[in-house]
């Protein structure tokens, strides 16, 4: 008998509600508003850099498994994971200076 180990999102069900539905946002390429715009501005350059990269890399993943025709709810589940992971590592990261 072959066991599937998938791998998923584990913890609280309202914070893996709200990572699989932040993960929808990311589907389409994120163009900033003249609100988001102002707000970013106001923060560090090593801040906005890295949440730019983080959402390029998000909607990579989209578009990757777009590209291999999975089904988008398993796609969404699994960009909430890296959202999830690259979460963490910002509560891990040293202070921007």
């Amino acid at each position: 008998m072959t066991v599937c180990w998938r791998r998923r999102i584990t913890g609280s069900s309202h914070a893996r509600r709200l990572l699989v539905e932040a993960s929808w946002h990311h589907r389409k390429r994120c163009r900033p508003g003249r609100e988001l715009m102002r707000r970013q501005a106001s923060q560090p350059a090593a801040v906005r850099d890295r949440a730019e990269r983080g959402n390029r890399r998000l909607n990579q993943r989209w578009k990757q498994f777009d590209a291999r025709d999975k089904r988008p709810t398993i796609a969404a589940v699994a960009v909430a994971r890296e959202l999830a992971g690259w979460c963490w590592s910002l509560a891990a990261m040293d202070e921007p200076t």
